[in-house]
């Protein structure tokens, strides 16, 4: 069998433009042609111009009113929808490759290792993925969701808006399919002293007890490790308003840092608004502002009390002893009373840091180092 290739046209005509050809012939007017037809004048209009196709039943109609068979009316038809879906499709494929620049910016292969994303090796196809992924038709409309705006506000240093947004979608992704109790916000301020005692436990005793600590309280924590420009700690936002989402990495792998965020993320579902996407990073910027400073304030209150830390500095002794005993009395991991001395000043950045514990990624779950 010889399969005979056929040149198509990328010109798309409106069967109606022969039809117009047809009736002007004839010396048939258009609302003739509707009256013969007993079809409403508007609607016959739009099989002239190609806004409407010309149905079976139309083309039966044609062949009564002016001769020409109904095979012609839908044959005709049936080619010009064909030529108007092989040119979308050409714009479709265009469009695809004038994204694929945007795909390594999006952190693709870091999202195939994390599984949120299918391994492919044609632009194309990896522009599709993400599409999928995001929810979108084209990726130039990810900087137009509110959720991730935020990412794109001009001063945001050297973060990478896409890589930033990705991760913010991970987290999104996560939480649409964890079911959490309704947002309470008594229900959170009673469970902050056990989650205080959790930063004694080793990552895979609390994380499961922090995840349902957290779910009780209507917020769902995703763990995520961050992605390349990103350079951040942790996030909150919100899906509507009874489920919070508290995202977290371990970006600089040190568990009091860890835990700081945490409370630091925590202190924005307490103290601000619902409708704000908090990013925390290391920006002297974005730290700047009222409620970053506030959430600060607030996590390192929580982890050390104000007046326990004004007595313990007074005494002035900072041995590694004291400082275990210090924080066996508040319940703490000693690393976090380390880690609050040297950003401080009261240490220097190198000063006992063996009593610090390192968290690390391992089967996407958190680990000692």
């Amino acid at each position: 069998m010889v399969i005979r290739e056929h040149t198509h046209s990328d010109l798309a005509i409106p069967p109606g433009e022969y039809l117009e050809e047809v009736i002007s012939e004839l010396g048939m007017t258009k609302n003739e042609l509707a009256r013969r037809m007993n079809r409403p004048a508007p609607k016959l209009s739009a099989i002239f111009t190609g806004e409407k196709a010309i149905t079976p039943d139309t083309a039966l109609q044609l062949e009564k009113v002016i001769g020409v068979p109904a095979h012609i009316w839908t044959g005709l038809e049936a080619e010009y929808r064909l030529t108007l879906a092989r040119n979308q499709e050409v714009l479709e494929m265009q469009r695809l490759r004038d994204e694929s620049n945007l795909v390594t910016k999006f952190c693709y292969s870091k999202l195939v290792k994390l599984g949120f994303v299918a391994r492919k090796t044609k632009a194309v196809e990896k522009v599709q993925e993400l599409h999928r992924f995001f929810g979108v038709t084209s990726l130039k409309n990810v900087s137009a969701l509110k959720r991730y705006q935020v990412a794109f506000r001009q001063g945001a240093g050297k973060r990478s808006a896409e890589a930033t947004s990705a991760w913010l979608r991970i987290g999104e992704f996560q939480a649409q399919k964890t079911e959490s109790a309704p947002f309470r916000r008594d229900v959170l301020e009673s469970a902050l002293p056990s989650i205080v005692d959790m930063t004694r436990l080793p990552p895979e005793k609390f994380e499961p007890q922090l995840r349902q600590t957290l779910l009780a309280a209507g917020v769902v924590l995703v763990l995520c490790p961050h992605l390349p420009k990103t350079y951040l700690h942790g996030a909150t936002f919100w899906l509507g308003p009874n489920k919070a989402v508290l995202m977290m990495t371990i970006r600089g792998s040190w568990a009091d840092i860890f835990w700081f965020s945490l409370f630091h993320e925590i202190g924005h579902l307490l103290l601000h608004g619902k409708q704000v996407v908090f990013l925390e990073g290391d920006s002297p910027e974005e730290r700047s502002d009222k409620p970053e400073k506030e959430a600060d304030r607030f996590a390192a209150d929580i982890l050390i009390p104000p007046g326990e830390y004004k007595s313990f500095l007074k005494a002035e002794a900072f041995h590694p002893q004291d400082i275990k005993s210090f924080a066996g009395s508040l319940g703490i991991e000693p690393g976090i009373v380390i880690g609050r001395l040297q950003h401080d000043g009261y240490l220097k950045s190198s000063w006992h840091n063996h009593l610090r514990y390192r968290y690390a990624w391992g089967n996407g779950q958190l680990l000692f180092s």
